[in-house]
């Protein structure tokens, strides 16, 4: 092993998690021509950020970024680590908001579908007659009923479940501390 790759696995082996970076544009979209206080996110930043904080738990923790000493800007690194900050920040809150919606969605359906099967309960007990009209109502209230009940605890069970991995890093990315170093 040679002075560098030493100099690396030391830098690595400090913080929880590390990442190199040949520029700071490794962070960025390369389609997103805005100035970095704006700039996208690149998928593949998001993706590698991910991957590498998997096993981390929510909590402060430190992502480190490993870049080429020659091309580390202080100025620069201010204004990404803000940019960090802002975009997980954002993300966190909107994650929170779709999940609390799909539950809201999901209890809505949950209480549909039990009033529909009530209803339908409601006609076949009350009017055990031979009414066109309320047999009709019978067909429509019970499906509707079981529709409304299966997919709210799907939306409850299910839905809110898919979001809970990008919810779970965008919360543990809130409360990362962003770290520029050389190598």
């Amino acid at each position: 092993m040679n002075e560098v790759d030493e100099k690396e696995h030391e830098l690595m082996a400090k913080a929880e998690v590390s990442l190199i970076l040949d520029s700071y544009n490794e962070i960025f979209s390369d389609f997103d021509p805005r100035p970095d206080s704006q700039r996208a996110l690149s998928v593949d930043f998001l993706d590698e950020a991910k991957r590498a904080t998997r096993e981390i738990k929510p909590g402060v923790f430190e992502l480190r970024f490993l870049i080429p000493a020659a091309l580390r800007r202080l100025d620069k690194e201010a204004v990404i680590k803000k940019r960090l900050k802002d975009h997980f920040k954002k993300h966190h809150e909107m994650l929170e908001k779709e999940r609390a919606g799909v539950v809201k969605k999901g209890s809505l359906f949950l209480v549909f579908g039990f009033v529909f099967m009530i209803l339908g309960a409601f006609v076949l007990a009350y009017y055990h007659g031979i009414s066109l009209f309320k047999e009709i109502l019978v067909v429509i209230f019970q499906p509707a009923g079981w529709f409304f009940f299966w997919e709210g605890l799907d939306l409850i069970i299910f839905s809110s479940k898919e979001k809970s991995s990008d919810l779970e890093f965008y919360r543990k990315m809130t409360t990362a501390d962003f770290v520029f170093t050389h190598y």
